[in-house]
């Protein structure tokens, strides 16, 4: 997990453990970090983030950059960025960050710019826990070195600012749902039995598990259509298993569709034809 105050500065790191807390709380033997005269707005992020069990992740955002004219944007060692944090705004709270050491900005104005990075996950480094699934909130920081060594500054030469509650997004369990539906053939009015499984990513052993307790819909679509209609609606098991009877009409595809929850994307299995005589 990387956790900016406990990152130790380093050359061209974006982050210092003493600039890692709003400069109200940074201290160090060097001075304070002054308040940057910045401000950020109009983020863009995804709605929802989905995360497997070990694939890289990668989520662009952009927002606006407004700053005072003393601020030089684009002086070497001036770097911003967005960040996702995981409930209350504080030194201990989940937060996870882009892999390169700032966001690139564009000029608008004298005093604004656009800028937009990327927010990169990697479960393999522990970047997350299955119980962080549901709402992130987006903040926003930047760090004018103003000519200062990075592994060695004057702080209070060092200008910083940031800002949280920018914008939310859904980190979630990535879904996968199956379907099967036999006999297959099977005669006019008689019973089919669908069958199938819930699974969703657990982040802590990097595998799929049952995702119990849900409802979900058992659905048909007529052979020739394009519609599946819903038939009726059932929960899985405690192990995320699925099954349930229909009675053969017509042919046509079977399968299970989860609505999805706030840690949990919608998802749906692929159709299952079954072919009636």
């Amino acid at each position: 997990m990387r956790i900016r105050a406990t990152v130790a500065a380093v050359s061209g790191a974006l982050a210092l453990s003493a600039l890692a807390v709003p400069a109200a709380q940074a201290a160090g033997d060097s001075g304070t970090p002054y308040t940057l005269n910045a401000g950020f707005s109009n983020v863009s992020i995804a709605k929802a983030i989905k995360v497997g069990t070990s694939a890289e992740v990668t989520v662009k955002y952009t927002y606006k950059l407004t700053h005072g004219a003393d601020v030089d944007i684009t002086a070497k060692d001036f770097y911003t960025d967005a960040f996702l944090y995981k409930g209350s705004y504080s030194d201990s709270a989940p937060e996870l960050y882009g892999d390169a050491d700032s966001a690139t900005c564009t000029a608008t104005s004298s005093t604004t710019a656009t800028c937009a990075g990327e927010i990169n996950i990697h479960l393999a480094d522990g970047d997350l826990e299955s119980v962080w699934a549901g709402s992130w909130n987006v903040a926003a920081e930047a760090v004018a070195f103003n000519g200062q060594s990075l592994s060695n500054p004057d702080l209070s030469k060092v200008g910083y600012k940031d800002q949280s509650g920018l914008a939310t997004t859904l980190v979630q369990r990535a879904s996968k749902l199956t379907a099967n539906a036999a006999p297959e053939p099977v005669k006019k009015g008689k019973t089919i039995t669908v069958t199938g499984t819930l699974t969703r990513a657990n982040w802590d052993t990097g595998k799929y598990a049952g995702y119990g307790s849900q409802s979900v819909k058992l659905q048909f679509r007529k052979k020739g259509s394009s519609t599946y209609t819903t038939l009726k609606t059932i929960k899985t098991s405690s192990t995320g298993a699925l099954k349930t009877t229909t009675t053969a009409t017509v042919d046509g595809y079977y399968r299970y569709s989860f609505a999805g929850t706030s840690t949990t994307p919608a998802v749906s299995a692929t159709g299952d034809y079954v072919d009636v005589q």
